[in-house]
């Protein structure tokens, strides 16, 4: 069995994600979760990127598109946010583009929007 990769990272990223649901409970617009957030990992040292852009690539020439991730942390771990009652397959699929447009590591995928806080790990194994 192999080893988590960013474990240490990721249970910070998600301990901070708990605190803000702890606090604010389901219900707010993802906005709100996002500020909250900033303040928490502010007060964590956790280093972050808020609305951090991607750029996508087809046939090795840059698009004009660019999507916007809600976070990158710790420079490798993209982090996508919602606020709604459960995932759904675009959601994950999201997440996914993300981490294949970027090719970094790791993807957080954390959802406000249930009673519990809801999270999903996606490596790139691409």
């Amino acid at each position: 069995m192999s080893e988590l990769i960013f474990k240490k990272e990721s249970y910070e990223i998600v301990g901070a994600c708990m605190d803000v649901h702890n606090e604010l409970g389901p219900g707010f617009l993802e906005s709100v979760y996002q500020a909250a957030l900033v303040r928490e990992f502010l007060e964590r040292n956790i280093p972050f990127a808020e609305q951090w852009g991607i750029d996508v690539f087809y046939k090795g020439v840059k698009l004009d598109k660019k999507f916007f991730a809600d976070f990158i942390c710790f420079g490798e771990i993209i982090i996508e946010i919602k606020a709604m009652e459960g995932f759904v397959a675009e959601h994950e699929a999201q997440l996914i583009n993300y981490l294949k447009a970027t090719q970094k590591p790791l993807g957080l995928l954390v959802n406000f929007g249930a009673e519990k806080l809801q999270y999903r790990r996606f490596a790139n194994t691409r």
